[in-house]
């Protein structure tokens, strides 16, 4: 799609429809399987770990023209950290992603509501300990998988990110939040897949840690830093 098919409110609502229904599928399995059939968390796990797979594989599909499928603001901070992004840009995609996670929280919520009848609760699921450093392991290699397929120009970017978003959520001890806005709607969910404030800020200050060390990384892989190419065709 270019530049000129695309109408200047387009990023910001492909960075907020993504970011709802990423979230959307972080928790609406987990109130399916554990909450609403009963079935054993471990079976929760499992299907929320194949439906975020398959569905941040088809959101990036649709909208990596558009926006470049961040729906995460720590990969919008490393867009902006590699000037990729412009100041105003990154605000843009912030409150379309935070907005849009929740949005999509309620949108799990409303789904069930006949079900379980609360549209709001702050969390008290504790995910602290290894938890936090696993958080760092997360955001750590979806952020260097991320730019290294964008140096390569690789073509399967949206199986990639699928494949190891549903990887890492069943490998981590945090299940993988990797990302702040979806930290932040999960804080605000009833369901198992939530977390308690206090581990909430902790997994976000971890995911900035990861994200800090995978540009490192990354910047110490490549010399030719100059030559990074955007993930999408932005303006």
């Amino acid at each position: 799609m270019s530049n000129q098919q695309l109408t200047p409110y387009a990023q910001w609502i492909a960075e907020f429809l993504g970011s709802a229904f990423l979230v959307m599928a972080a928790i609406a399995p987990v109130i399916l399987f554990h909450h609403v059939i009963q079935a054993d968390i471990a079976i929760a796990v499992i299907a929320d770990a194949l439906a975020v797979g398959f569905v941040l594989f088809a959101l990036i599909e649709i909208f990596a023209p558009i926006s470049g499928a961040h729906f995460n603001p720590v990969v919008s901070g490393c867009m902006f950290i590699l000037q990729r992004l412009s100041a105003k840009q990154l605000l843009i995609y912030l409150s379309a992603q935070f907005s849009g996670g929740f949005v999509g929280m309620l949108g799990a919520h409303l789904m069930f509501y006949n079900h379980l009848p609360v549209l709001l609760e702050i969390s008290t699921v504790d995910r602290s300990g290894g938890a936090y450093l696993a958080e760092i392991f997360g955001t750590f290699i979806l952020v260097l998988a991320i730019l290294l397929l964008v140096k390569h120009n690789s073509q399967r970017i949206s199986l990639v990110i699928g494949l190891l978003v549903a990887g890492e959520l069943l490998t981590t001890a945090s299940t993988m939040f990797a990302n702040p806005q979806v930290t932040v709607a999960r804080m605000l969910t009833y369901s198992a897949a939530g977390i308690q404030p206090i581990d909430g800020v902790m997994f976000i200050i971890m995911q900035f840690i990861g994200m800090g060390l995978a540009i490192l990384t990354w910047k110490a892989m490549c010399v030719d830093v100059v030559q990074f190419s955007p993930i999408s065709q932005e303006s």
